[in-house]
């Protein structure tokens, strides 16, 4: 079981992913209304890019915008959070050990203090978006079982990580655990509301190029938007 997770199962799981990604975002392009936003776009390119670049660039940054900075403690934990489910996957020494064995390839790797500290602060943010989904009314009424089996999605290779790292009892059963809830997270992105992993920069853009064109951005030096 273990060479098949960690050999093919990989191979199926990040074709998953890429393919569904993909799909996904051809799917959100063809899905635009090019017949009314033909003109408009094709004669103010410069506008539009300049609109789209300043968009994503203004909230891929803690408090860069206005949202964000109205929501300090909220957009921290997001930011720790994401920050923290992008890194550390990529750059844990042991994923790269295992790219090591299997392609022969590995990327420079964090201190595995570093890794374990960005691992319980994932953890931890999961935790604070549950409790406040749970705490505040206006969240509250717009959540339902789905989003929190997401954020159980999102957490649980972490969490298994973690316990399988530390010898929790029963390594192989947390060893697995978290193989196989890695597998799960890598194939849910493209076929669940994940998916705004690449749909945000997307959303973002085509906001930025609405507001940069058509709703006064041409005429203004500041980020209105």
């Amino acid at each position: 079981m273990y060479e098949f997770l960690t050999g093919p199962m990989v191979w199926i799981s990040f074709g998953i992913f890429f393919i569904g990604l993909i799909v996904r975002g051809v799917r959100y392009i063809r899905g635009l209304d090019w017949k009314l936003d033909r003109v408009t776009y094709s004669e103010n390119v410069s506008y539009g890019v300049k609109g789209a670049i300043r968009s994503i660039l203004f909230w891929i940054f803690p408090y860069g915008t206005r949202s964000w900075r109205k929501n300090p403690w909220f957009t921290l934990w997001v930011f720790l959070m994401h920050f923290g489910l992008l890194i550390t996957p990529i750059f844990l020494l042991g994923h790269n050990v295992l790219l090591k064995e299997r392609l022969g390839i590995s990327l420079w790797t964090l201190p595995e203090a570093v890794a374990d500290r960005m691992t319980v602060i994932v953890i931890l943010s999961v935790i604070f978006l549950i409790l406040r989904r749970i705490a505040l009314p206006e969240v509250r009424i717009i959540t339902n079982w789905y989003d929190y089996l997401l954020l159980l999605i999102a957490v649980s290779p972490f969490l298994t990580g973690f316990l399988a790292y530390h010898r929790a009892p029963d390594y192989y059963f947390w060893l697995m655990a978290h193989i196989i809830s890695g597998h799960v997270l890598l194939i849910a992105v493209p076929l669940t509301k994940l998916s705004h992993f690449l749909l945000f920069f997307m959303t973002r853009a085509q906001l930025g190029m609405d507001y940069g064109i058509k709703r006064g951005g041409m005429k203004s030096k500041g980020m209105a938007w």
